[in-house]
């Protein structure tokens, strides 16, 4: 896909794996869930500014049935910024009684800042519970407004609002 990243990094989740897996840097990342009764967490939180950009491609691969997921990842751009997500949850056939859920979320501070999230789901196998949630948006006037309301400035409204947004 003619795409370079600093990082292309692989996980196998098992039984014995219960810390949640912390994306930190743009790349492309593999969590293979490996043991029956296994459970991957993945979460990554990211902010940006000037012209920086984040490039997260994620693949949560069910090899086993009766495993489950869940991957949070959330950005926020600021200035000339950009954001991608793209999450793919892929169950392989004969990994039934799996659930596997992906939400990407990215708020915008900027019109100039872009971003793009793109879930996909490739289910090969029956009896499975798979779902993704994606959204971009801007911090909503209302909220800006009550917080100012109540003696805030504009930017420390704003601040708030994006380290509550990015709290995992």
């Amino acid at each position: 896909n003619g795409r370079e990243y600093r990082m292309t990094k692989t996980f196998q989740i098992t039984l014995k794996d219960n810390q949640p897996i912390v994306i930190k840097d743009s790349g492309q990342y593999v969590v293979e869930i490996v043991e029956s009764g296994a459970h991957a967490e993945i979460q990554g939180a990211f902010a940006t500014k000037n012209n920086e950009q984040i490039d997260i491609e994620i693949f949560i691969v069910h090899k086993v049935p009766h495993t489950t997921a869940n991957t949070t990842l959330k950005g926020v751009a600021n200035d000339s910024s950009r954001i991608r997500f793209l999450g793919r949850i892929i169950i392989e056939p004969g990994c039934g009684d799996t659930n596997s859920f992906l939400e990407d979320r990215i708020l915008l501070l900027s019109d100039k800042a872009k971003a793009e999230a793109i879930p996909e789901l490739e289910i090969l196998a029956d009896d499975v519970k798979c779902s993704h949630a994606a959204t971009i948006s801007n911090i909503p006037k209302e909220h800006l407004f009550y917080l100012q309301s109540r003696g805030l400035s504009r930017q420390e409204s704003e601040q708030l609002i994006v380290e509550g947004f990015l709290d995992l």
